[in-house]
């Protein structure tokens, strides 16, 4: 005869519990690796590539890249899978506060007036083209070819790797034969991840770049992979050497065999 009573079956057994604390303990560990990983990027020095050889030195400045890449990239993605669960609720159902907060804060990281009130809505379509990572390629190009492969003045002496500028006085190098009048700075950074991360907003939000953004909104319609090649062709304002540069660009891609 059956003699349990009718909450019996609802305790967690013994050996249940030491499953979900091990479950938990396991991924406090995890986030603690990721966390110290992540830091130990930031604190890495810019590594002296001029005393490899050629080959070697390009492998090097890939290699040391890559992760700092993969992680400004990552939480992009993030941020972009959030911001299309979100469209899916619209207008289907009303926003969450925590959904509108998520949309406001990416409206201010990604440059995005919000209306008052609001227009949710229509802040999802415009920060749809925005909220979006690059191909490793195309950064990988541009880092080699603004910084001379991690050896230029204001990579070893500021993170700058993509030629950045900032116009606050004080805010990085004065370039040397600035233009009379001009005011602006080679921009320093606290680590290379910053150089990325900035680098990564700045195509993101500068409406210099508003053709390339539209490029990869096209490719992302049609399920295509992003291409490096294709999307440098929206680097027009990059340099003032404009097509030169691109072609410039397209062909470090290919050289180097990074798509």
């Amino acid at each position: 005869m059956n003699t349990s009573t009718p909450n019996d079956n609802k305790r967690p057994t013994r050996d249940t519990t030491r499953s979900q604390l091990t479950v938990t303990l396991l991924s406090m560990a995890i986030l603690v690796v990721v966390i110290t990983y992540v830091i130990s990027l930031q604190k890495t020095p810019l590594p002296d590539f001029s005393l490899l050889e050629v080959k070697a030195k390009k492998q090097a400045f890939f290699d040391f890249l890559m992760p700092r890449i993969d992680i400004a990239n990552k939480t992009i993605t993030e941020e972009r899978r959030h911001l299309q669960l979100i469209s899916r609720k619209i207008p289907k159902e009303t926003l969450t506060w925590s959904d509108q907060q998520f949309l406001k804060k990416l409206a201010n990281d990604y440059d995005v007036t919000v209306a008052n009130p609001p227009d949710y809505a229509a802040l999802v379509t415009q920060l749809g083209p925005r909220v979006d990572t690059l191909p490793p390629a195309l950064i990988l190009a541009q880092a080699a070819k603004e910084s001379g492969w991690g050896s230029s003045r204001f990579a070893r002496q500021g993170n700058n790797l993509f030629g950045q500028q900032c116009f606050k006085k004080g805010c990085g190098f004065t370039p040397k034969g600035r233009a009379p009048g001009r005011t602006h700075e080679v921009a320093k950074f606290v680590s290379v991840q910053a150089a990325v991360d900035a680098y990564l907003h700045n195509i993101n939000t500068h409406r210099s770049y508003q053709l390339l953004r539209e490029q990869r909104a096209t490719m992302r319609a049609a399920e295509v992979p992003l291409s490096g090649i294709a999307l440098a062709g929206g680097l027009q304002a990059y340099s003032e050497r404009g097509d030169e540069y691109i072609a410039e660009i397209q062909s470090l891609i290919r050289f180097n065999k990074l798509e």
